[in-house]
């Protein structure tokens, strides 16, 4: 792709999808912290003395260190899990590409540029590598098809390099516009395949899909999708008998939890289990969400009835039910939209253990927040990076990165 039409393309898909998960209007120039004690028991363990011993936040200094160049549109990196030291980075146009020591593989992992919707917010979006990869060769994706669906399909891989007539569909979903289609897939710590789905886009959730049990819109998935037995027929998955919505009538079984309006990306802290969900806002207001590790799910995160802590839309009286508030919102002093991230676990970084590192894709701030013991939080800027903070990723060691849409990089967090 010649210099000038990549920089034209680059600039529609980026103002689209900026425009697309932004709205405009005011508010907190920082983030807020809104709920310093939650209702549900911190899962955070009293640290033993020879744990790491982070450095306190208004002390901690980061910087970023570039791995690898060169990609087209990436949105995602991430590990198989398979303790090879290799990373794995998504193109939106729908390519994989494998990285290890910081060089890119010749070829691609996956590719699935003529299949995939490249539209407003769509694309290739998410992957994930069964827990037991290293044996099994299994992995997952969520991408946008042609029809402008969500999919979210199995793949098997050998010697490094995916079969594409592997491809076994387990969700289709249709759209009804090309925004919020979430797009993260992860493995939890119970090893069932999590899945964030956005409300359907437009702007105002139009469809009600927020607040609506009956859709797979604006919620939080959990599926079984191991190789058991289990598995219906016709789905190829089954659905975890504890789910919160399996003896709801109307409901569908496949949720965790709702009231979400674009869950971009979201993480387990890979120590606790807890879970952190950076939900995009929509004229106002961005919001961290969280649920322990305890949480047998259920949660309702408000929108739309809801953005953040605040009424929707502007003006509306605040509605009445059992809500579960953010622990971090901001407004558009301090950016548009908002890139959850991961919890530091990683070895290379004593003074960033126990971190939650998130940012802002408008803004290219990159903050960093602890939650202690008792359930309070500290949160502070960290970096002004400059830069559209299109995803963080984790490796297998635990190491953090970010990746930068525009510039085409993927780069290592790095404290001082």
């Amino acid at each position: 792709m010649t210099t000038i039409r990549r920089n034209v393309l680059l600039a529609a898909l980026t103002t689209g999808l900026l425009v697309a998960l932004a709205g405009c209007g005011g508010g907190e120039s920082v983030p807020v912290v809104v709920t310093p004690t939650p209702t549900e028991p911190t899962s955070t363990p009293t640290p033993e003395p020879d744990e790491p011993q982070p450095m306190p936040l208004d002390q901690l200094t980061i910087s970023l260190d570039p791995v690898v160049d060169g990609f087209e549109f990436p949105l995602y990196v991430t590990s198989a899990g398979d303790e090879t030291g290799q990373l794995y980075v998504l193109e939106k146009t729908g390519r994989a590409w494998i990285v290890s020591d910081g060089i890119r593989s010749a070829e691609p992992f996956l590719d699935l540029s003529d299949v995939v919707s490249t539209e407003s917010e769509r694309g290739l979006l998410g992957i994930a590598f069964s827990p037991s990869y290293a044996e099994d060769g299994m992995f997952f994706v969520n991408y946008t098809d042609r029809d402008g669906a969500t999919t979210v399909s199995r793949f098997l891989s050998s010697d490094g390099v995916a079969d594409r007539t592997s491809e076994e569909r387990l969700l289709t979903i249709p759209q009804p516009y090309s925004n919020h289609n979430g797009g993260m897939i992860t493995f939890g710590p119970d090893g069932d395949l999590y899945i964030g789905m956005g409300d359907g886009g437009s702007r105002g959730d139009p469809e009600g899909n927020g607040q609506d049990l009956g859709t797979l819109l604006g919620a939080m998935l959990r599926i079984d999708v191991a190789r058991d037995g289990s598995q219906t027929r016709n789905t190829g998955y089954a659905v975890p008998d504890d789910n919160p919505f399996v003896d709801t009538s109307g409901a569908r079984p496949e949720i965790w939890a709702y009231g979400l309006r674009n869950p971009w990306r979201f993480s387990f802290d890979r120590l606790t289990g807890d879970l952190w969900i950076g939900d995009v806002g929509q004229n106002a207001y961005e919001e961290i969400d969280f649920a322990p590790a305890s949480s047998a799910g259920g949660e309702n995160y408000g929108w739309d009835l809801y953005e953040a802590t605040h009424p929707y839309p502007p003006g509306a009286t605040a509605a009445s039910g059992d809500f579960t508030p953010p622990v971090i919102e901001y407004g558009r002093k301090a950016g548009q939209s908002i890139t959850g991230g991961y919890v530091y676990r990683g070895a290379a970084y004593e003074a960033m253990w126990g971190t939650y590192l998130y940012g802002d894709y408008g803004s290219g701030s990159l903050w960093g927040l602890r939650r202690a013991s008792d359930g309070t939080i500290e949160n502070r800027l960290l970096l002004e990076t400059g830069m559209p903070l299109t995803s963080f990723g984790e490796d297998d060691d635990g190491e953090l990165y970010v990746v930068d849409i525009s510039g085409g990089t993927i780069y290592r967090i790095v404290a001082q």
